[in-house]
């Protein structure tokens, strides 16, 4: 008798042997994905392997910071990731939920050095929220800033801490 997988591990959604030792962890996850036009992150605790999202933040909302309407084709470059992961880290941070160490849900996405995922981490943990993470994975400031968004990130930055209540790194 044959017997045929989950389903989502068939169509490539879930790799569950991963999840589940994410889940035997009993620690709060910060999930990054990466889509075609966006990054979003979220703070997900499991309770008996239901999933409820305490918080969340999409690169999209950048745009209400001041991020460029022209330049919306690249929220999903690395500096809005690390826009996006520096106003996420705010956000948990006005919620409380800093106190609790996270731990990091990248699902189906690579694992490289200097990529988006780790541009999101960078932000989460400049705005003062603990990942355990090796730094040596950040890419490099220059990066980050880039020569697209350069004449806005600061900007962006600085209105990320004014609304959400951050303090100034």
């Amino acid at each position: 008798m044959k017997v045929t997988g989950k389903r989502r591990r068939i169509e490539g959604k879930t790799n569950y042997t991963k999840r589940r030792r994410l889940l035997e962890g009993r620690k709060p996850r910060i999930v990054i994905r990466k889509t075609n036009k966006y990054i979003l992150i979220q703070y997900v605790e499991s309770k008996v392997a239901q999933d409820v999202v305490k918080c969340s933040s999409i690169s999209r909302g950048l745009i209400d910071y001041g991020w460029l309407e022209r330049k919306t084709g690249s929220l999903k470059s690395l500096g809005a990731a690390y826009l996006t992961g520096f106003l996420f880290g705010n956000k948990i941070k006005e919620l409380g939920l800093e106190k609790n160490q996270a731990i990091l849900d990248t699902g189906l996405i690579r694992s490289t050095k200097g990529s988006r995922v780790y541009a999101a981490v960078k932000g989460i943990t400049d705005a003062g929220v603990k990942i355990s993470c090796n730094p040596e994975m950040f890419p490099e400031e220059k990066r980050i800033k880039g020569e697209n968004i350069n004449e806005f990130f600061d900007k962006v930055k600085e209105n990320v801490m004014k609304n959400t209540g951050g303090k100034k790194k």
